[in-house]
């Protein structure tokens, strides 16, 4: 067994940050909100949102908080590859597969809580019993699939940075390139991975 203490160490970072944000936009809260209070209502606003589209008003109050602190987490460990001599934690692919299998173990919990054991187990059987390792491949698989998308996406923007950096003299293109991978794909990969998460969560529960 290995750790990736940078990885550590960036993910530490990552959570300060989000602690230092909840402290700075929930002081001195007021009905005319300054830019702190502004950014943390839109956050949870918005992602409350998607979750109770996605999961029912009933379910939304337990789980938007999940929502709202794993795209908050995501986004920042994205973007932190920007500052220089930082990198992103999700690319080590541990951060996004243990994330990946806490979305699942949720998943599978809402799943049994809601429907019962003896019907979240009948749902492996269907349509036919033979079809049962299959289901159970297909649901193992979606940890792969979303944890793997994460990793690549960030993993391939960092490689193709690094080789446009030493082929490439121009004092614009690397950071453009920085920029556009490090804001704009960071931001799509951390929504995705987190609205996959709660489409699991939703598949279990309907």
């Amino acid at each position: 067994m290995t750790f990736n203490l940078d990885a550590i160490a960036y993910t530490w970072i990552v959570m300060i940050l989000l602690i230092l944000f909840g402290i700075f936009s929930t002081r001195k809260r007021s009905m005319v909100p300054k830019t702190m209070q502004v950014l943390g209502e839109l956050f949870v606003s918005k992602l409350y949102d998607l979750t109770e589209d996605a999961l029912g008003e009933k379910l939304a109050k337990t789980y938007a908080p999940l929502t709202i602190a794993l795209f908050m987490f995501l986004v920042l460990c994205n973007w932190i590859g920007i500052i220089p001599h930082l990198e992103e934690p999700t690319k080590d692919l541990n951060t996004p597969l243990s994330l990946g299998v806490l979305g699942f173990v949720i998943a599978h919990y809402v799943g049994i809580k809601s429907k019962g054991i003896k019907d979240y187990t009948k749902e492996y059987f269907e349509p036919f019993f033979i079809m049962m390792p299959l289901n159970l491949i297909g649901e193992l698989a979606k940890i792969v699939s979303i944890s793997f998308r994460l990793f690549g996406n960030i993993m391939g923007g960092s490689i193709i940075i690094l080789v446009v950096s030493h082929l490439c003299f121009s004092i614009l293109l690397p950071p453009f390139l920085n920029a556009f991978f490090g804001l704009f794909v960071g931001a799509i990969q951390a929504f995705v991975f987190t609205m996959l998460t709660i489409v699991y969560i939703s598949v279990q529960v309907k």
